[in-house]
Formats: C-alpha cells, sequence, structure tokens
C-alpha cells in the first residue's frame, strides 16, 4: 500500500535526497493522517457517547488530536521547503522538528486530559451499555492504527524525517490504546466488572510516559546533537578516499535540518602541492560529498611537510 501511495502521489518518489520529493512526501503522509484520524473519531465519538463509555470517548478524543497533530506535520512540512533568505541562511528546514515537537506536546496535553477524565470516571463510576458497534469499531481502529504506525515509520526511515517518526510512534501508542479499551470493554461486558475508568487511567499514564520520551529525542537535534556515527563514518572514508588527501582532522557537521547538512574539516595535503592544484583537490571532493550524501561540506586546506628520509 506505502509503495501504491507513492506512485500514485509522489514524483520520483525514491530520490528521498530530494528536499521536493522529501517536502511531498510529508504533505501526502499528513494528509492521510488527518482523513484517517477524523473517520476514526468520529465513529469513537459516536459510540462512546451511545455506551456512555469514558475510555472509548478518550480514545476519540485522542484520535482528534491526531489529526491536529497531523494538520501541524502537515504544515511542518510545508513551512520546511521555504527557501534561504537574509535571516535564515541555512533555511527553514528546522521547521519539521519543531513541528514533531509540536506532535510530543499535543501527545502530552492528551495523555494529561484523558488521565482527568479517568481519575473522575473512577471516582464516580457509572455504568456502560456496550454494543457490538462499539466492539467492532474498536477492532477496526486498532487495524488502521497499526497500518498507519507502519506507513509513517517506512517513510521516517526513507526520509529520515523525526516528524514522521514521531507520529508512528503515536500511531502505535494508539494501537495500545485502543487494544487496552477493547480489552476493558471484553471484561466488562463478559465479567460485568466496571474497570472503565482503571483503563482509561493506564491508557493515559502510557500516553505521557510516550509524550515525555518523545519531547527528549525531538528537542536533542535542535539543541545540536552530535551526528551520527554512520554519517560521520561515512564523511571521513569519502575525504580520505582521495590519495592526495594525507589526513584529516575538526570534522564539525551542522544539522540545519534534513536535506540542510552542513560540515567543516580540515584535510591535510602535501605542501609540495600547489595552491591551484590543492585548491581544485578540495573542490572537487566538496561537489563529490553533495552529490553522493547531500551533505554541504567546507574543506580548510592543511598543508603537511613530508619528511624524504621517512619516506625512504
Amino acid at each position: 500500500m506505502t509503495e501504491l501511495l507513492l506512485r500514485l502521489f509522489v514524483k520520483n518518489y525514491k530520490d528521498t535526497d530530494s528536499p521536493a520529493v522529501h517536502s511531498a512526501i510529508g504533505k501526502m503522509s499528513g494528509i492521510i493522517g488527518i482523513i484517517c484520524n477524523i473517520l476514526l473519531f468520529c465513529c469513537k465519538f459516536a459510540v462512546g457517547f451511545i455506551a456512555g463509555s469514558a475510555s472509548i470517548m478518550a480514545d476519540a478524543v485522542n484520535n482528534f488530536l491526531d489529526a491536529s497533530s497531523s494538520v501541524v506535520t502537515l504544515l511542518g512540512f510545508h513551512m520546511a521547503q521555504r527557501p534561504a533568505d537574509q535571516g535564515h541562511p541555512y533555511g527553514h528546514a528546522r521547521y519539521e522538528y519543531l513541528a514533531g515537537l509540536v506532535v510530543a506536546g499535543i501527545i502530552l496535553i492528551s495523555g494529561g486530559d484523558q488521565a482527568r477524565t479517568a481519575v473522575e470516571r473512577i471516582i464516580h463510576p457509572s455504568s456502560t451499555h456496550l454494543t457490538a458497534a462499539a466492539f467492532i469499531v474498536l477492532a477496526v481502529s486498532i487495524g488502521v492504527k497499526l497500518w498507519m504506525c507502519l506507513f509513517f515509520r517506512n517513510l521516517g526511515k526513507r526520509t529520515g524525517s523525526t516528524s514522521l517518526l514521531a507520529t508512528s510512534v503515536d500511531s502505535r501508542n494508539d494501537v495500545i490504546t485502543s487494544a487496552s479499551v477493547l480489552l476493558g470493554c471484553v471484561i466488562e461486558y463478559r465479567f460485568h466488572i466496571n474497570i472503565d475508568g482503571y483503563v482509561a487511567l493506564a491508557v493515559a499514564l502510557f500516553i505521557l510516559y510516550s509524550g515525555i520520551k518523545l519531547t527528549g529525542e525531538t528537542v536533542s537535534p535542535l539543541l545540536g546533537k552530535q551526528a551520527d556515527d554512520a554519517l560521520i563514518e561515512q564523511i571521513t572514508q569519502l575525504v580520505l578516499s582521495h590519495e592526495k588527501v594525507l589526513g584529516i582532522h575538526d570534522l564539525l557537521i551542522h544539522d540545519y535540518g534534513p536535506g540542510q547538512c552542513y560540515a567543516s574539516v580540515h584535510a591535510e595535503i602535501s605542501a609540495e602541492e600547489s595552491p591551484i592544484d590543492a585548491h581544485e583537490i578540495i573542490d572537487h571532493i566538496e561537489k563529490e560529498t553533495l552529490e553522493r550524501i547531500n551533505i554541504h561540506l567546507v574543506i580548510h586546506f592543511d598543508p603537511v611537510i613530508i619528511d624524504q628520509s621517512e619516506q625512504t
């Protein structure tokens, strides 16, 4: 299904290094998230209201907030596509990270609100009137959310998008949420034990835990976390693959958002090379790095005097 949607709605979808493709994938995923979550919200709200179930209603509200999260994701990808300007010479790609942080905030708000509702239901329990429709809607919701989790995770890994990966985590939480609510409904229907409030509270606590964890993961790149070891090794090997480069040091990588990664490094080249030749070597490596791994690399030439006696 993922491949089919990409082929239908994203031109050149395999070129995930392209900012245009990256943005198109993000926008498509945002629209799909909005449609799915609004439909789930309407169905759950209706059956939860009829049944008088706090856990189903809480699950419905969670889907409504997920739709809001998808709107935020959509806006994040749209704003991240804005070109660089005088005030932001490195572009606006970090809007995508901010969108992921907002999604995490929405998850925390959702968890807090559901916890409050659950505690009220525990203190003031009331009977529920579960119908077959409630069980069917919850079962369908689990299937839809499981697909959405895998869908967003797949796209997140393809594009390296923290926003999509955050949405995938949120969808995974919804699978657990709806499964817990369904289990609670089955127990209450079968054994006539009112655990609706306790199930809602357990779900809320899990959502709060996931929101706190996700907040840390989305804040980290905004604070300038260390680059991935694999990326450091990739840049190192690419520069050192040129025989004229004798060594490198002081590699620095700055992440300004997906597709906007800048790096600088000191490359050691024999002092016997003419400045013009050394400049051509550096230019070639910088262009190759941009073409192969989409990193804007700036190389500082460090002339090295080679001891001829050691060579012999």
